[in-house]
């Protein structure tokens, strides 16, 4: 995909107006399915508390969803960020072990389908382009091209089997009580050995197959 290599070509303020809406959807859904799913299986904590709506500000994080994103966009071509967490209380689920897992995929399935349908706002942005609306086409290509790069690297790194991310959950889900019990301690520590995996590049060696394998896919798929 052409537009994920040209992006250095956009000024700051260019660069902002391509990937806020990408991110902020991403995130914002990502923590609604999370509710919502919950909500299906019988917690309707996200729901009490305000959490089930697609208003951004309901699940703005000043840190994640504003102050990292906008450094990072200072130094690179790539942006990166979180929401507030939705509430989920699994003492309120039929099955809290089981029904945990399903909640906790639900937040990088909705990135994925999200980065299907970004893809599809590149391709319509390609052909109308091709049509003669450079000035529609080229920001819905630049536009659609952040939106998958933002969805597919969040659902694949949230993926990642370790606590506090959803596959960290999802494997606590599935293992024997004293094991995942053993695994969930690790929790506290999980943000720092993210940045420690990041910092080292273990963590851009784990997740580039993946990433670049789904972005290839969605951008054969669309003939992008």
């Amino acid at each position: 995909m052409d537009t994920l290599h040209t992006m250095t070509d956009l000024t700051v303020v260019q660069k902002i107006a391509v990937w806020v809406l990408p991110l902020i959807f991403a995130i914002t859904l990502h923590e609604v399915a999370h509710g919502y799913v919950a909500s299906l299986f019988g917690d309707q904590t996200a729901r009490l508390s305000g959490r089930l709506t697609l208003n951004p500000a309901k699940h703005i994080d000043p840190i994640g969803t504003i102050a990292i994103p906008f450094l990072m966009l200072m130094v690179s071509n790539f942006i990166f960020g979180w929401a507030k967490p939705v509430p989920v209380d699994p003492r309120n689920m039929r099955h809290p072990k089981r029904d945990m897992a399903f909640v906790a995929l639900a937040g990088p399935l909705s990135n994925l389908l999200m980065a299907l349908f970004w893809g599809l706002v590149a391709k319509l942005g390609e052909m109308a382009d091709l049509g003669g609306s450079e000035w529609l086409g080229v920001p819905l290509v630049y536009m659609g091209g952040a939106g998958i790069m933002i969805n597919v690297v969040l659902g694949v790194l949230n993926l990642i089997p370790l606590p506090p991310l959803d596959g960290g959950k999802v494997l606590e889900a599935v293992l024997p009580r004293r094991a995942a019990y053993t695994l969930s301690l690790i929790e506290p520590y999980g943000f720092f050995i993210l940045v420690l995996l990041m910092f080292t590049g273990l963590l851009s060696v784990v997740m580039s197959p993946f990433v670049y394998f789904l972005i290839g896919a969605i951008g054969n798929l669309y003939g992008l």
